[in-house]
């Protein structure tokens, strides 16, 4: 698209999708940080181009982190969702279950575990699919493709720089949120050695949509940006224009035009 585009030199806005991640250090607030993720993973049946999908977890912590998120999965209901109480709707065709399915597949033939769901709700009249937690390794292929269900992957991590060059080796680039109470990983992670996202958070999930903020991705998410102040501009060319109203135009010195 981008060689497309530029055989005329415009300009191109591209959201492509991501595969973005949480990172939960061991200094986090653990309530915030289920609460967040349970909601960025599970919310629209993990069909957002900003729902998270690849969970990293601080080693001091990962234990007693799954234990709750289990805890609140296991309260999840499934089915149809106009009616009270249902959190997970149906995946949108077929193909959608079809693709869930081969993901649950590949994270048990690359040494993965299924910690949580991982079946077809086929009792269900639809494309309903079960909410599901896995445990694999960083660098699995399947953790490095976007799967457009609700499969979070978990991964266990020993310090920050280990976490921010995870998120970093996959290549979307759309959204990605830190959870610490720690101002110098803060930093870090915002900074120009921190998140190569798009979107970089702190204390809110990825699917957090802040509409006075610029919208969009690097890597193959795309490139180019909604929203924000200066959104604008990506639909507009420039055009510099000066005005003379003062009849003088003193362009040389010691030249006199007669």
């Amino acid at each position: 698209v981008a060689l497309t585009v530029q055989e005329r030199f415009g300009k191109s806005l591209l959201e492509l999708g991501g595969n973005n991640a949480i990172i939960v250090h061991n200094d986090a607030d653990i309530d915030l940080a289920v609460r967040s993720i349970l909601f960025a993973a599970v919310g629209t049946a993990g069909q957002r181009c900003t729902t998270t999908r690849r969970l990293f977890l601080h080693e001091d912590i990962h234990d007693t982190f799954i234990e709750r998120l289990l805890k609140a999965y296991g309260q999840i209901r499934v089915g149809n969702p106009l009616e009270a109480g249902i959190l997970c709707g149906p995946l949108h065709t077929k193909a959608a279950v079809a693709a869930f399915e081969r993901g649950v597949a590949d994270v048990k033939a690359q040494g993965g575990t299924i910690l949580h769901g991982g079946r077809v709700l086929s009792s269900l009249a639809g494309n309903f699919v079960e909410p599901t937690i896995t445990s694999i390794a960083h660098d699995a292929p399947v953790v490095h493709r976007e799967i457009f269900a609700p499969i979070l992957h978990t991964i266990k991590f020993s310090s920050i720089s280990e976490a921010i060059e995870w998120n970093n080796e996959v290549g979307q680039g759309l959204s990605s949120s830190l959870f610490t109470t720690s101002p110098e990983r803060i930093f870090n992670w915002i900074g120009p050695a921190g998140s190569d996202c798009g979107i970089v958070n702190v204390n809110i999930p990825t699917n957090g949509a802040e509409i006075g903020g610029a919208f969009g991705g690097e890597k193959e998410t795309g490139g180019g940006r909604e929203s924000g102040s200066t959104s604008w501009q990506q639909y507009m060319r420039r055009q510099t224009c000066t005005v003379n109203y003062s009849g003088m135009l003193p362009l040389a010195q010691g030249i006199k035009f007669e």
